[in-house]
Order: C-alpha cells, then structure tokens, then sequence
C-alpha cells in the first residue's frame, strides 16, 4: 500500500483539490484508493460523500483524528491518498510523514506562498523519516506566460526538488467537485487541457515508492 501526503502549512493552496483529483486519478486507473482528511473544513470528506456511484469508487480513511496519533489507512486499499490542515507542524507533522510514502506538496506562484513553502521543507530536511520520502511539487493556479511563473521555477529550482507539473487556474476544478468528481471521471474532451498537465504527475504517481 503505497500513501500519498498532500502537504503545505500555508492555507488556500489548493490541497483538498489536489487531494481529489489525485484519489480520483488512482481510482480510474482500477485500483482500491481511500481518502482521508485531517482538515478541519473536511473539504475531501466533503467531496467524498458527493461523489456519484456510477464513478470508480474511492473509500473513506477514517482517520480518527484526536491531535495525537492518526489511525493507519486501511489494509485492504492498494493507495490511500491524505488531505491535511493547514498550520501542519511539530509532532502532528512527524506523524504523517512516519506514514508517508510520497509526499505532494502544493505551491502557488505568490511570493508568500513560496516563502512559508520553504519554512515547511526546511522542517522536512530536518527530519530523519523525511529523508527517506519522496517530495515532488505541484504548481497551482499558475499561467506560465507570467512572471509569477518564471519566479515559481527559479524558486524551485533552488530547493533541489523537482516541480511534478503545473496546473492552471481553471472552473473545471470548482464546477467537477461540485459533484465529488474528477478530471479523470469526465469525457476526455472537456478537460483536454487539464490531462495534459497531469500528465507527468500521473506518471510520478505511478512509480512505486
């Protein structure tokens, strides 16, 4: 069973989205996914209890969540994918990355983001657990013909760690969790544009950890 983290202490980053649509990926590839959620908006859980049965099924995690330990995913799921809060730190942070097989770690080109960003990896480099995880980063809500964009990479860049993929800042995503659904739950051709950046992310996603 291979865990996915999505992680970012900044709020407003976009982490319930990617949460989804990465629980959402897994499970149109075939496979057993639950979905947990640490947040206490409980965006994913939300998603989850709207999500149509005519679609490949995702499981709920229950996390069991009481600011000490969390519950480890089911065994019986083949990937389980976990949404967390924003503010994640300190011993709650040691906990999920003692579970974490890959870490998701979502950024937005805005020069707040990028620093409080780096604070967050700074404490992942710190921690012992962590150096055996694998981190990738995705950009959120990014146009790459701006200079916000040039920034995102160059800052990037300098952490070392590679940048997953892009995805743009598109109503697709607002308007498919409306309805507990994916990019990958939909006609190809509605979200044309939106495969092809998950495209690379999927094939990360893929790799076994």
């Amino acid at each position: 069973m291979t865990l996915f983290v999505v992680a970012n202490p900044k709020g407003g980053v976009g982490k319930s989205t990617l949460s989804t649509q990465v629980a959402g990926y897994l499970a149109s590839r075939g496979h057993s996914v639950a979905l947990g959620d640490i947040d206490r908006q409980q965006s994913a859980r939300l998603w989850l209890s709207l999500r149509p049965p005519t679609v490949a099924p995702i499981s709920l995690w229950e996390v069991e969540d009481d600011d000490k330990s969390l519950s480890r995913p089911p065994k019986s799921v083949q990937h389980a994918v976990l949404d967390t809060a924003a503010g994640l730190h300190g011993a709650r942070l040691k906990e999920v990355i003692r579970l974490a097989d890959k870490v998701i770690v979502p950024l937005q080109p805005s020069i707040f983001d990028m620093y409080a960003t780096q604070d967050f990896l700074n404490q992942l480099a710190d921690m012992k657990r962590a150096q055996r995880v694998e981190i990738g980063i995705v950009g959120m809500r990014v146009d790459e013909r701006t200079i916000a964009a040039e920034r995102l990479h160059e800052f990037v860049d300098r952490l070392g760690l590679p940048v997953l993929t892009t995805l743009r800042d598109t109503q697709n995503y607002i308007h498919l969790a409306a309805g507990g659904l994916s990019v990958f739950d939909v006609a190809p051709g509605r979200v044309a544009k939106d495969l092809a950046q998950w495209q690379p992310l999927c094939e990360w996603l893929d790799r076994e950890a």
